[in-house]
């Protein structure tokens, strides 16, 4: 579906607007809570946050005396959020806040040497998880049931074993998603070939699925987005040939139990997130540094979607409306709807 009538299916011409973060680094990580407050992150201990639907980003207080990159961030409300740093050893830590970054709390600090965390996901407040890249052949997920306060590993016999340097990208904040109260994927790359884990029982035990998306050391799925228990797309490339597309989608009719590739037209470059469109039957977009793409059947075929690349989105919850952010602090809102 064209641009434009994807703008008349949903109401309103799809629009981007460039906001102005004053930050100049690359920002991986954002989380809308509404159309009015969302929070964003990234680099140089940098947090963002907006109270007025990005009109006006305020930069919060770092929580950490180092300096760290904060890779994904996931808020539950207006006053709630946790943020992930990324990198070996200690650098991986989670903190969070409760009251709009005024104050945060660490509440996860990784102890192993070989350990890199890459993404984490909430189904509410208290319940969430957070994945690291595999290490000597195990995959390592920490789980927590009381916001934080507590995070447990997810015994290792529990999880399928990991193939040779498998792991996550932390490129979006995206490659691992929950949805409903049990159900959570992870996408994986950077081994011999690209596949997806799934939980059914808030990520106490794992299933592993292959799927056609190519892989390699700096290849393989970025991103994963479900519209409903059974309808996902995957979608990611080689992060050292941006302008490529070779195999970088895959779809699931099953809710991951198995993945196939598009009927028609993929995606057009790497694309390092993917995300479906609240109230529509059917309509994804993904986005990477060099562009956009937008499918309105469920991955089956894409288009290019007007407006400059990013590294990430959100859309508010329940509306077409989210933010992308991306490299030299860009942040830009996307409009697909009217503003509630």
């Amino acid at each position: 579906m064209p641009l434009l009538m994807l703008g008349l299916f949903l109401g309103q011409a799809p629009t981007w607007t460039t906001q102005t973060s004053s930050v100049a680094v690359r920002l991986r990580g954002v989380s809308a809570v509404s159309t009015q407050v969302a929070w964003a992150s990234g680099a140089g201990n940098t947090i963002l946050r907006t109270a007025d639907g990005g009109a006006n980003w305020q930069r919060l207080a770092s929580p950490a005396g180092d300096e760290l990159d904060f890779r994904d961030i996931d808020a539950i409300d207006a006053r709630t959020a946790y943020v992930l740093s990324i990198g070996p050893g200690a650098l991986s830590r989670i903190f969070k806040t409760t009251d709009v970054g005024v104050h945060w709390v660490l509440q996860f600090t990784n102890t192993d040497p070989d350990a890199f965390y890459d993404g984490m996901a909430f189904w509410d407040a208290d319940h969430g998880l957070a994945v690291s890249d595999s290490v000597t052949g195990a995959f390592l997920v920490i789980r927590t049931e009381d916001g934080g306060r507590t995070w447990t590993a997810v015994a290792r016999e529990a999880l399928p074993a990991a193939l040779p340097n498998e792991g996550a990208f932390a490129a979006s904040g995206t490659s691992v998603t929950v949805m409903g109260r049990h159900l959570a994927w992870i996408a994986t790359g950077a081994a011999d070939r690209a596949r997806v884990l799934r939980s059914t029982d808030d990520g106490r035990s794992w299933q592993v699925a292959e799927t056609p998306v190519h892989a390699g050391k700096s290849a393989g799925i970025f991103s994963v987005a479900f519209r409903d228990a059974s309808h996902g797309v995957v979608v990611g490339g080689d992060h050292t040939k941006e302008a490529e597309a070779i195999e970088n989608v895959a779809v699931t009719s099953d809710g991951g139990v198995t993945w196939r590739r598009p009927r028609a037209q993929g995606l057009s470059a790497l694309r390092t997130v993917v995300s479906f469109v609240p109230g529509t039957p059917a309509t994804f977009i993904a986005l990477g540094p060099l562009g956009g793409d937008m499918s309105t059947d469920d991955g089956e075929t894409w288009t290019r979607l007007d407006g400059d690349g990013a590294d990430t989105f959100s859309f508010a919850p329940g509306a077409a409306t989210g933010w992308a952010a991306g490299a030299g602090g860009r942040l830009s809102k996307l409009t697909l709807a009217r503003p509630e």
